[in-house]
């Protein structure tokens, strides 16, 4: 099959479930639209059956052709048929919330993990809600406190499922105050570019740009170039940071991979203006 553009919708957590469900309708379309045949990767949570089923009835809701569990609860389980041939059909792939570090206990270095990376080189959309959303880059927020300052010893990072590398992701970013631990994460790994995305809100990441929807916020944090005290302090420490750039994107606003700067009416936005 050609290789198609690859596509991933990014959510905080929280999204809408009830009313418009602007997130998860943005996920069908972009899966198929009525045609769309959704796998729901349930790994993360204690209850995948209550939690796929509920996604089950909003998929179906909005008109997708297909929307089924696959339910891992140990290593062996990503190796079952089953497993495989759903995600093998699949045009859209998505990921519940709970705990970030059971899906990659799971699925992690897999078949099932190589058939999901061959399903999204053909085209099919990725999607990851709270922890579903943290598995996203190649090193992860295994956990981590929030509502504090910057130090070693406030994060724990670890391999993620790597479908976009390079970078750092946090989720509930506004609602549990993480600028702390998304700052501390990305002088740890390091890595230039770190999302914080609030509740309700998704990045939509598509031909190297970035795209917000829903109610919130994405907090970008890109520390190139920047200087930090990291290897002149101990681990419980506070850590300094100077020279970062912080951008604050809510709806419709856009974020270019490439040139790490913000769009705005088309135009990428350097040292604060827009270009005309």
């Amino acid at each position: 099959m050609e290789s198609l553009s690859k596509q991933l919708i990014i959510i905080g957590g929280a999204e809408d479930k009830k009313e418009d469900c602007e997130i998860l309708r943005e996920f069908v379309r972009r899966a198929g639209g009525t045609k769309a045949k959704i796998v729901i990767m349930t790994a993360a949570t204690e209850l995948p059956r209550e939690v796929g089923e509920n996604y089950i009835r909003v998929f179906e809701r909005l008109g997708a052709e297909d929307a089924r569990i696959v339910d891992t609860e140990t290593r062996d389980d990503a190796s079952s048929s089953t497993a495989l041939e759903a995600v093998s059909k699949a045009t859209g792939i998505f990921f519940t919330g709970g705990d970030q570090a059971r899906i990659t206990s799971v699925l992690k270095d897999t078949e099932l993990d190589t058939a999901i990376h061959k399903r999204f080189a053909e085209g099919a959309v990725i999607a990851g809600t709270s922890a579903g959303a943290a598995v996203m880059p190649d090193k992860m927020i295994v956990e981590g406190d929030s509502q504090t300052n910057p130090r070693m010893e406030i994060i724990d990072m670890g391999p993620g499922l790597g479908f976009l590398p390079g970078v750092v992701i946090d989720q509930h970013f506004l609602q549990r105050g993480r600028l702390g631990r998304l700052i501390s994460a990305l002088i740890q790994e390091p890595a230039d570019l770190g999302f914080g995305i609030d509740e309700n809100t998704a990045m939509v990441v598509s031909d190297r740009q970035v795209e917000i929807i829903g109610e919130g916020s994405v907090t970008i944090v890109d520390v190139e170039s920047t200087y930090d005290n990291m290897g002149e302090i101990l681990k419980d420490e506070a850590l300094a940071i100077c020279g970062a750039k912080l951008h604050i994107l809510p709806r419709g606003y856009k974020f270019d991979l490439k040139t790490r700067q913000p769009i705005l009416n088309n135009v990428s936005v350097l040292a604060g203006s827009a270009n005309t």
